[in-house]
């Protein structure tokens, strides 16, 4: 009868002479518990695993005959067990299932769920802020119908004089003043953002330009925010400019201070000092981070040999400053500042009924750069409603019809923004 096991199927077997035609069978060595302890009788090699004949029972250390000797081969550790000293209990063995656990989890289909998840906490996440934010919007009525068509999209940006937010203490601190009658805006800016795709273009309309108001003759432009509120200060605009007012944003001087208090502060580099007591005023020269104190002290000096037109100017750097802050790389990938910033400006601006956060977060990166100027200068005048500033009526119109057709601006109607030390 043939034997089916080949010869040298396991390490230590020696060879044996056999019978004429027949393979050399393999020896075993009894062990001291007999064929019941792993000879082939116990049931050959699928009974004789490391339980019932391995080392550990007829291998080095083992009594009788078997002594330093196995009948069995040594077995393959199991598919578990991922190497290391000891056994699969031992220090090695735990070591290795750590690093089978993390080889799991870096399986493509476990990464892939993994990202799917944080994907989808990140949208929840934002998808909560932008409902947030938007609800702290304070929507106004006033957009006014115009037939009037031009390329591109319009912004009238004011700053009024608004009191709103801050306490008697801070009023006497800033040197605002108390009981005061109407309300004024001196800060008038208009955005223009192209619809080509090019620089946007910022504005300054001087506060004191002698304009034609509807219902009321020719006057001061902030009188028309005095006397109809930003309604009747948008209608003025559109109809002196010729161009469509689409959006509206307004802040007071309360909503200035905090939104500079959340973005953590603006950095203004000064070529000289800039001291006002009238505006609670005091900055030394040099680069430095204005809080929302000294930003609305900034902004508000007119203690310049021109004045209103030196003030236009620091307006602009400042709004400059804040909207690049809050859309900076730094600023947008951390949510301990972004989050704060976006929530206390949107609760320290007025927009019109039609703006939403969508638009705000695109007018605020239109502001990160724009090309910035001052409508074409005239003269200054004396009137029956006080000194004056008189338009380029030519250049203006041609500055504005550039405007709505989306043309680039001339470089000698193009003054720029810089600082200067008062006076």
């Amino acid at each position: 009868m043939s034997n089916d096991w080949p010869r040298g199927w396991y390490g230590d077997e020696p060879e044996r002479p056999g019978a004429a035609g027949q393979r050399p069978q393999p020896s075993f060595a009894p062990s001291s518990g007999g064929p019941s302890s792993g000879g082939p009788s116990s049931g050959g090699p699928s009974s004789g695993g490391p339980s019932s004949g391995g080392p550990s029972s007829g291998g080095e250390g083992g009594g009788g005959a078997g002594a330093g000797r196995t009948a069995w081969p040594a077995q393959p550790p199991p598919r578990s067990w991922t190497g290391g000293a000891g056994g699969a209990g031992g220090a090695g063995g735990a070591g290795g299932y750590r690093r089978r656990g993390w080889r799991r989890w870096l399986r493509p289909r476990r990464l892939l769920a993994l990202l799917a998840g944080l994907v989808v906490l990140i949208v929840l996440a934002g998808v909560a802020v932008y409902f947030s934010v938007s609800s702290k919007l304070t929507k106004v009525d006033v957009l006014v119908p115009t037939t009037l068509t031009a390329a591109g999209t319009n912004w009238l940006i004011t700053g009024s004089d608004s009191r709103a937010g801050l306490t008697k203490a801070q009023e006497n601190q800033l040197a605002l003043g108390h009981n005061i009658s109407g309300s004024r805006s001196d800060t008038i800016l208009l955005l223009h953002v192209p619809a080509n795709g090019t620089r946007p273009t910022l504005v300054s309309l001087p506060r004191d330009s002698y304009v034609p108001i509807p219902g009321h003759g020719y006057n001061k432009l902030n009188a028309a925010y005095d006397f109809g509120g930003p309604k009747l200060l948008l209608q003025t605009v559109q109809n002196v400019t010729g161009l469509p007012i689409s959006h509206f944003m307004g802040i007071g001087f309360g909503g200035l201070v905090s939104v500079v208090n959340d973005v953590g502060g603006v950095r203004i580099c000064l070529k000289a000092p800039m001291k006002d007591p009238k505006a609670g005023l005091n900055l030394k020269a040099g680069c430095q981070v204005l809080n929302g104190d000294q930003a609305l002290g900034f902004v508000r000096t007119r203690a310049f040999a021109e004045g209103d037109l030196q003030r236009e100017q620091d307006q602009r750097i400042l709004i400059k400053g804040i909207l690049a802050k809050m859309t900076s790389a730094g600023t947008l990938a951390n949510p301990f500042a972004i989050v704060p910033a976006a929530n206390g400006a949107a609760a320290a601006i007025s927009v019109d009924q039609g703006t939403g956060l969508t638009q705000l977060i695109s007018v605020a990166f239109a502001l990160r750069n724009p090309v910035t100027t001052t409508v074409p200068f005239g003269h200054f005048a004396g009137t029956s409603v006080g000194s004056v500033v008189v338009w380029n009526t030519a250049a203006a119109k041609q500055f504005f019809s550039d405007l709505a057709h989306d043309q680039p601006l001339p470089k000698n109607l193009i003054t720029g923004s810089t600082v200067q030390g008062t006076s």
